[in-house]
């Protein structure tokens, strides 16, 4: 019997390629899907915050300005807003970074509530100031300030099991880190897959570390530290007035879990290294700085890597104080130091700037002459000086005396008024000349005085001055005659 041949419809070859064909289609379309939401879940997270405290003058939106590639010279006010921009090349992703910077003004404090809620406090960076430049200010100010952000965190009234475990993931972020190994990324870029559970060893915390647990991450940035150099010429600071500051600031750092880093915008000291560790804390950015304390002005000290017995190596250096010593009794604030000017005058500048009295015969008739004049008729060959200053009448010395006895009758007569200054106003009839005048005074009540040692000086000089002017033939003028 011959075989039956069934009859194939023609199109069932070609259903069968359209049915693969559609299955390769939705392979592709769920690998799309597949990439897209796997990309959606690593893009850059949105909301994060850092919020920067620290004193008046200390450079905070100067630095923060900085980090944003903008040039900034004004002083904020109250509750002070930027952004910085955070690039992922392994993504190629954009997100903005908030920045609020707190007014060093305590009376500022309850703006923070605009920056930070109980929503936004996990996606926190908290970056203490510190001026190097005024480094007596540190401890005090860093205290202050942490206070500041604790009774804040407080009164948002979080949870507490949202809180503890806030605070386990510092505890665990500062008991996992390691030293990062030297590569050569000049970017940040996304963190490296996590080591395996086998390498994950965790030491435990000391006695000091992490005891004011804030829940978020903490950076202290010292600023203006190119002032060190300053502080060694113009204030005798030492290598230990440094370490020992190092040291008291490290110490407050374990207290916190914080990183610390000494930064100079001046100089541009260590500012791209201060970007990459903060988008290292908040985005989880790959980091291969280790750290750095050999330089005394560029020290960066990551969370995690200190610890007591390290701190312990600056205490060998120290000689004159001990590591427990109070800060403010060894880094203090060294006096104000004013700065005298002194004016130094010749002696013509000051006989030109007496004021010049007019001569009596000018202002009164020959008849007063006598019975207005403040001063008594002197000797004979004694020159007697009309009105009220004595150094009216020899403002220039006569040009036929000697240049010596020309110069001492000058002096004799610059002296005598100003003694004639203290014991009375110039020019009054009640005040009484001193010089040729005490020895007028003596003749006309027939008592000598008692000179002192400038008087009888004067005296002597006044004498010379007269007995230059007779043997020049200059007749001393009579007192009718003034």
């Amino acid at each position: 019997m011959a075989p039956v041949l069934e009859k194939q419809h023609p199109g069932a070859a070609g259903a069968g390629d359209n049915n693969s064909e559609e299955e390769e289609g939705q392979n592709l379309w769920s690998s799309i899907l597949s990439e897209v939401s796997t990309r959606s879940s690593s893009k850059l997270p949105s909301g994060k915050n850092i919020l920067v405290f620290g004193e008046d003058g200390s450079g905070k939106t100067t630095l923060m300005a900085k980090l944003q590639g903008a040039e900034h010279n004004k002083k904020g006010r109250g509750l002070e807003y930027l952004y910085l921009n955070v690039h992922d090349e392994d993504r190629d992703d954009h997100t903005r970074c908030n920045v609020w910077i707190l007014d060093g003004d305590l009376y500022h404090k309850g703006l923070l509530k605009f920056a930070v809620t109980a929503q936004s406090l996990p996606d926190c960076l908290a970056v203490f100031v510190a001026d190097m430049s005024r480094p007596w200010t540190i401890m005090e100010s860093l205290q202050k300030w942490a206070s500041v952000l604790r009774d804040h965190v407080d009164k948002l009234k979080i949870p507490p099991e949202d809180m503890r475990e806030m605070e386990q993931n510092m505890v665990k972020a500062f008991q996992e880190y390691t030293e990062p190994e030297d590569g050569s990324q000049s970017s940040p870029q996304r963190r490296a897959p996590p080591a395996g559970e086998d390498e994950a060893i965790v030491l435990p915390l000391g006695d000091n570390t992490l005891t004011h647990n804030l829940g978020i991450p903490v950076l202290i940035v010292c600023t203006k530290c190119d002032a060190v150099s300053v502080l060694e010429k113009e204030h005798d600071y030492r290598e230990e007035h440094f370490d020992f500051i190092q040291s008291c600031i490290r110490r407050f750092c374990l207290h916190y879990g914080a990183g610390l880093i000494y930064t100079s915008v001046k100089e541009e000291k260590n500012l791209d290294l201060l970007y990459k560790y903060i988008v290292h804390k908040l985005y989880d950015f790959q980091f291969i700085t280790p750290a750095l304390v050999v330089e005394k002005d560029a020290v960066f000290i990551p969370s995690g890597w200190d610890n007591e017995k390290k701190i312990g190596i600056l205490h060998e250096n120290l000689s004159t104080v001990r590591p427990e010593d109070p800060f403010g009794d060894f880094i203090t604030k060294p006096p104000v130091r004013k700065i005298l000017t002194l004016k130094c005058f010749s002696l013509q500048s000051l006989l030109a700037k007496q004021p010049a009295t007019p001569t009596r015969g000018a202002t009164e008739s020959p008849g007063r002459a006598a019975s207005g004049s403040p001063r008594p008729a002197g000797r004979a060959g004694q020159p007697t000086v009309a009105g009220g200053s004595p150094m009216t009448a020899v403002k220039k010395p006569d040009p036929n005396m000697k240049a010596g006895a020309a110069n001492e009758g000058v002096l004799a007569n610059f002296f005598n008024s100003l003694l004639s200054k203290k014991t009375g106003s110039p020019g009054s009839p009640g005040s009484a000349a001193v010089g040729a005048g005490v020895q007028g005074s003596a003749k006309k009540t027939g008592q000598k005085p008692g000179l002192t040692d400038v008087q009888a000086e004067l005296d002597r000089m006044t004498r010379k001055q007269d007995s230059v002017v007779s043997a020049n033939n200059i007749p001393p003028p009579t007192e009718n005659e003034a």
